[in-house]
């Protein structure tokens, strides 16, 4: 990510004194001019590494928005699968293998089997993501104090984000998880629309928020370690050839977002077997919870699947959110870049 200086690069020149100045003020007006307009980053990005530089909020959303969903409907059909495998009980899947489950969904499904849910997801993704970058990229310029190198501040703006953003998300991710799991021909739902008619029908709305604090447990951590972690790798490679750095940019983000999120997901992996527990209860033979405590679900997973059923679906997931995340921040940052040129005054 980017420093949170504010660059004056953007800043309107239109008022001007009436009175023409003399030699002496218009060198040092120009010396001042200079001073402030150059790009004090390493790598010359043309103040491009500064937070906030000309950037409205709603071209932050646009971006965040975009990334969003670039990053889910790319990587959907792994998601998909990784949902599968931690629906225990989920018909028709036995197997913890990614392969197995793989071949299950085809075989029964065919291959839009790998694609039941996607509109859902769109739906959620687009608003969250744009919740979520707006969020992180204001709280982090509040909390680091102008230290681009505070991972602390980054970590918490991170989490932050996620809270903010979950409450936008998680209603169609548990539309989404249900599709998933519903199978196609005869399956539970029909749609989007019917999903979220039947649920709350029969569940009513405390059903489409049931997975909502596992969530954000879930996602505190995950946010903390993978902002930390994108920024540490981020910095780290761009120290390695800081001379090439504006050239390999969307290389460096792509590298860094994919460590990022392929820690973090492995980190988080037991707290995501029980959110998605709790999204899916009563489908395809998924238990229901009365309490939707985490430690129950804890509890009922070790009964029946022993301490590795916390791990279900972990190899999909990294294999989901290590791509995902480097398609995710590389068309952030891409995006970001747009609106930085589209805002820079034309000469």
């Amino acid at each position: 990510m980017a420093t949170t200086d504010a660059s004056p690069k953007f800043r309107s020149h239109e008022l001007r004194t009436l009175s023409s100045p003399s030699s002496e003020e218009l060198q040092q007006q120009q010396q001042q001019h200079q001073s402030i307009t150059m790009d004090p980053s390493p790598s010359h990005e043309h103040t491009h590494n500064h937070h906030h530089d000309g950037l409205l909020f709603w071209q932050f959303m646009a971006s965040g928005s975009i990334a969003g969903c670039a990053e889910h409907m790319a990587m959907f059909p792994v998601d998909t699968i990784k949902t599968r495998m931690q629906a225990l009980g989920s018909c028709p899947i036995k197997s913890v293998g990614v392969w197995p489950a793989l071949r299950s969904i085809l075989k029964s499904d065919g291959t839009a089997g790998l694609y039941r849910g996607i509109a859902a997801m769109g739906l959620g993704a687009g608003p969250a993501h744009a919740v979520y970058f707006s969020v992180y990229e204001f709280c982090k310029k509040g909390l680091s104090g102008g230290n681009p190198n505070n991972h602390m501040a980054h970590a918490m703006s991170g989490v932050c984000a996620t809270v903010l953003s979950d409450a936008v998300f998680t209603p169609m991710d548990m539309v989404k998880q249900r599709l998933q799991l519903s199978g196609g021909n005869g399956g539970t739902y029909r749609g989007v629309w019917d999903c979220v008619k039947m649920v709350f029908k029969e569940e009513g709305f405390r059903a489409f928020y049931a997975s909502y604090r596992t969530t954000v447990v879930m996602n505190a951590p995950f946010t903390a370690v993978h902002f930390a972690t994108y920024e540490a790798a981020k910095k780290g490679l761009t120290g390695i050839s800081p001379n090439t750095a504006d050239d390999e940019r969307l290389v460096v983000h792509a590298t860094a977002g994919a460590a990022a999120g392929a820690l973090a997901a492995a980190i988080t992996t037991p707290l995501d077997v029980v959110k998605t527990q709790l999204q899916c209860q009563g489908v395809c033979g998924c238990d229901r919870f009365t309490s939707g405590s985490i430690k129950d679900v804890f509890k009922t997973i070790i009964i029946k699947d022993g301490y590795r059923g916390l791990l279900r679906g972990w190899i999909p997931r990294m294999m989901f959110h290590a791509p995902a995340a480097a398609i995710c921040w590389s068309t952030y940052e891409a995006a970001k870049t747009f609106f930085y040129d589209l805002n820079e005054p034309k000469k």
